[in-house]
This record gives C-alpha cells, structure tokens and sequence, in this order.
C-alpha cells in the first residue's frame, strides 16, 4: 500500500517521469516497495532543503527552492549507488506532483498569406499536439488496464512523462487531466479520506477524452481542448465587495489552503484564495492568513464576515480577483445574508441555480432549507432537508479528519425541524444532493458558521430541538447504477474485473427493458471488450487490445455522465438540460 510521506515537497512531473524512466528493469520492480518504505521513514525540513533519512547511515535531500522540486539532480542521494539507486526516484514517487511549468507561448507568423490561409481553413492540431495527445490517452488506458491496485510508481510515471509532454505541446488541458488521474490513484493506493472513486473516474474519462478527441478536433473545440496554461485576468476597476463565506482547500495532488468567497452589489461572485503546497495543517491554518490583495490586513476568516473595497481590481473569468502590484484593498463593513445586497442571492429559485450550475456557471447553490434529520447513505449519513417542498440530501463537502465537516454535520442533525439559510454546492445525481459548505448558526440567525473551518459545539443548538425522524422519500430510480458500477469497478480493479464470464448476465437486457437501450448496450460492448483476449497459433494469450477497451469504457462513462446530468436536473425541476459552456 503506497502512503505518499508527510512534509515532503511537490515534485514536477518530468522530474518523477526522468528519475523512473532511467532505473533498470529490475528495480522498476522492486519501486513500489521503496516507495512504501520511504514513505515511513522520518522526514526533517530546514529551508528549502527536506531531508529523509533511508537508514542510519544514508539521508537523501530534495532541494525544494520556492517549496518545489523543479530540477532531477535537486533529489541527492547519499548511498553507494546513487545517483542510479531506487531511493531518488521512489521519493519522487512518494511525493506531491507539482504544476508543471507552462512552455512559452507560440510565436506569431508574421505572413500575411498564412493568416489568410488560416482564416480559410479551420485551424487543426498540430504533429506535436497529436503526437501528445496520444500518448496521454495511451498512458491513461494502461492505468484503466491495470486498475488502481495495479497502477504502481512505473504506470504512473508513464502518465507523468505523457503529461510533461503535453505541457511541452501546449496542451495544459491534457496535461493537469493526467496530473489529476496520477493524484487520484495515489489517492486510492493510500487510503486518503479524501478519496472518492467517483473523482478518479471523472478524472480518468476527462484524460482519455482530450487524449481521444484532440488529435481529430478543429478551431473552436480544438481550443477549447488545448485548454489554458494560466487564466487570463481582465481589469475591472472598482469593487465593493461582501464577505459570504470561507471554506478550506486540501487536495490530492498536495495542495492546501482556503479560498474566501464574497459578492459584489450585483450579487456577481469573486474569490480569494490562498492555496500552496501542504497538508491539513495548511488548510487550516490558512483561514488565519492575512488575504493577498493590497494592503489590507483581514484575513480570510475575517473578511468572509466583512467586506473590501478593491480599486484597480483584475478578475479572471472564474471570478477569482488578482493580486497585482497596482491593486489597492481596504477594509470595508460586510452584510447579513438576509440583507442587501446578499439577500439577492437567495432570491434567485432554486431550478434557475441548479440550471446556472449544470450550464457551467459556478456550482454553488443559495437554499432555504427545513433540517429534517438523518439519512444513512453507503458512504455514510447525510443531513435530509426540506428545501421549497423538495426532499434535499446534504452530505459533507470534504471527508478529511483534520476538517470539522462530519462532526459539524452530525451536530445539525441534532437540530432537527429548524429553519436555515445555507451554502452548499450541487452534486450530480439522480436525487436532490448538495455539499453543505455555510450555514446560518443554528441560534443566532445574524451569525454564519463556515463548516470546513468552525467547529459547532452542543451549545450552539437551539434549546429543546429533538433530532427529527426523516421520512426516507420513496424514489422511482432508473436503474443506471447497472452501467455506473461497472465503470466504477474497471477504474478500481481494471479489465481483469469485468473479464469474467457472466460477470455481468441480465445487466444489459434489464437495461434494455426500462427503455435505457444505449446503456444496455454499451453495457454488453465494455464486457466484450474486457473479455476480448485473442490466442497465437500456439494457444498463448496476445497482449490486450487497450485501445478498445478504454474506448468501450469511455462511451460508457461519457453516456453515463451526461444521462445523470439530465436526471440531476430533473429531480431539481429544472425544466431544460442546459448545454455546458
């Protein structure tokens, strides 16, 4: 079981791809157990310089200027057989995978009959582009082939090596979605808290479908595909702005901090963040950082309960602000969420935020909601709600010890048949469901409590609130979780597990019989193409044809996603599917 250390700093991609690609096959085989044995052994930080000691008489040093790891010769080794020793690339293995450093943008051709010529013809990818993209699809489905219990330090190195290449290509689209499957299976692979296989798989479908479109895409999707090295921030002159809420960031890739959201007098919404490499501590700890724009002192407890005047503001088109040289911030007075102009925000019904959110606006969703007790769900209990006469399921925003989300969300409980105003953020589904992020404080209606960061006690809930019964509502589900499961299973257990004959009987037809002919086949074409293993002329077993098998799985997840996008947006009554923007 790989446990990725504690303390050890971020380490670029190329850096983990280099380091594995040039050990022998014989250590190849022997990483994956030093990376579970260094990943136990005690690690001491003095500066930029982290250090690990291997045994009693050998350390090894990551040199980290800036908290990352940037260069090959910055992991040194103190044994006989370094520099080629297994200890430099199992702690490159063991360690956070940092942003990659975006390539230089492309030179402009000066020739007018090249632009002409452009502008005639859609633009299409280039050798390179193509090039990457396959090799980040092909990456990808060796890591579906083998499943995260097989996806080892040598598989994910590969996907590490495909997504520098594609950074390289200026495709950081390709890049970060390959990243991200890397994060996740390391995830699994360390029984992180935080990991939900319905991320990794999400994470996994978007590698292989940039990876598999790309190479055929042209003008405005081949952009779009291409995706952003940085995102552009555009001036925006003065702002206004109201402290709504702060809520902690602490991800699988190794990052942590907190992220303050607030909203301007037209209820448009903005983001201060304060994210860099760290663990729980950093997520916590952040909230307590002064906020990096201008001069101002608030920190991000603070100013999610005050406002800020911003002049020379720069936003990005997430709404994230900048924190240029020539912006200037100070302290404001904030608003109640029953006053204006955040009261606003609430005003909006509920179908229209659901429809923003499923249409690519922002996910976050304003509800007035009566608590109504507890419902047991497989991955644990959640808050059942009554928002507008629609049965709601509130679950924890983060699974993380160190954040007080569970804890806060099993005191509500205790608080059942009360009114609130609350925050949370949409979760795809067949049911109602959202991840519970703010809330009005249980007593105080004038008070907000942020539920990643303050702790709720006994003594906040109103006196005499018994922990209502919540009637579980009867739900007519389509029985898409057929389709859904084995998608799960291929991204945990890979091809082996959907190999097996009569693994599956009946799942296609029951499809078929409620109407949902696609999935049903789909169904039975990923079993197909799992069980698909030809012979020689001697009887022994070909190498597997991956390519079909990811293909198979990545229609199946794609149909899948979008079907349960149209089934979220049906159980929130929203009476059009918006098309993503």
């Amino acid at each position: 079981m790989d446990r990725p250390g504690p303390g050890l700093p971020p380490v670029a991609p190329s850096v983990t791809a280099e380091l594995v690609g040039a050990l022998s096959p014989r250590l190849r085989k022997r990483l994956d157990a030093g990376v579970a044995k260094l990943a136990a052994r005690p690690v001491v930080r003095d500066g930029d310089t982290v250090r690990i000691a291997v045994d009693d008489d050998t350390d090894l040093e990551l040199h980290a200027p800036g908290g990352t790891v940037t260069r090959v010769d910055a992991i040194r080794c103190g044994c006989l057989l370094a520099p080629d020793c297994l200890h430099r690339a199992a702690a490159a293995s063991a360690a956070p995978v940092a942003d990659d450093t975006p390539p230089s943008p492309p030179a402009v051709e000066p020739a007018d009959a090249t632009r002409e010529t452009r502008q005639e013809q859609p633009e299409t990818a280039g050798t390179e582009e193509r090039a990457a993209a396959r090799a980040v699809f092909a990456a990808a489905a060796a890591v579906l082939e083998a499943g995260t219990d097989g996806s080892g330090a040598v598989l994910q190195a590969e996907l590490l090596r495909a997504a520098h290449t594609a950074r390289l290509a200026g495709l950081p689209r390709a890049s970060a979605a390959a990243v991200s499957v890397v994060a996740g299976v390391r995830a699994a692979r360390s029984a992180d808290p935080a990991y939900r296989l319905a991320d990794l798989a999400d994470a996994l479908g978007g590698a292989l479908g940039v990876g598999h479109r790309l190479p055929h895409a042209t003008g405005a999707d081949l952009a779009e595909l291409r995706g952003t090295a940085r995102q552009p921030y555009r001036p925006d002159g003065s702002l206004r702005l109201y402290g709504l809420f702060s809520e902690p960031v602490l991800t699988t890739t190794g990052y942590a901090g907190a992220v303050t959201w607030t909203a301007d007098a037209e209820g448009r919404l903005h983001t201060v963040s304060d994210v860099a490499p760290g663990g729980p501590g950093r997520a916590t700890g952040a909230a307590d950082r002064a906020v990096r724009i201008g001069d101002t002192s608030l920190t991000h407890r603070e100013l999610a309960r005050a406002g800020l005047a911003v002049s020379g503001a720069t936003v990005s088109p997430t709404g994230r602000l900048g924190a240029g040289a020539g912006v200037r911030a100070v302290r404001a007075s904030g608003a109640a969420w029953r006053d204006e102009p955040l009261d606003r925000l609430w005003a909006v019904p509920v179908a229209d935020q659901v429809a923003r959110a499923l249409g690519g606006g922002h996910d976050l969703l304003f509800l007035d909601v009566r608590l109504m007790g507890t419902v047991r769900e497989a991955t644990g209990d959640c808050l059942l709600a009554d928002c507008a006469g629609l049965p709601l399921r509130l679950a924890t925003a983060h699974d993380a010890p160190a954040l007080p989300y569970r804890d806060n969300l099993r005191l509500l409980a205790a608080a059942g048949g009360i009114r609130l105003r609350v925050v949370a953020r949409l979760a795809s589904g067949p049911l109602p469901r959202a991840l519970l992020l703010a809330t009005e404080h249980p007593s105080d209606p004038a008070a907000r409590v942020d539920l990643g960061l303050d702790r709720l006690q006994h003594a906040d809930l109103p006196a005499g609130k018994a922990p209502a019964a919540a009637p579980v509502p009867v739900v007519d589900e389509a029985p898409l979780h057929l389709l859904r499961r084995r998608v799960h299973q291929a991204v945990s257990g890979g091809r082996r597990v959907l190999a097996f004959p009569g693994g599956a009987a009946g799942d296609g037809a029951r499809l078929r019989r409620v109407g949902l002919g696609t999935a049903g086949d789909l169904l039975d074409e990923l079993h197909a193409a799992a069980a698909d293993r030809a012979r020689d002329a001697f009887g022994r077993l070909l190498p597997s044809d991956s390519d079909r098998f990811a293909g198979a799985w990545l229609a199946a997840a794609v149909y899948t996603g979008e079907v349960e996008r149209a089934l979220c947006a049906q159980a929130w009554g929203v009476s059009e599917v918006p098309v993503p923007v």
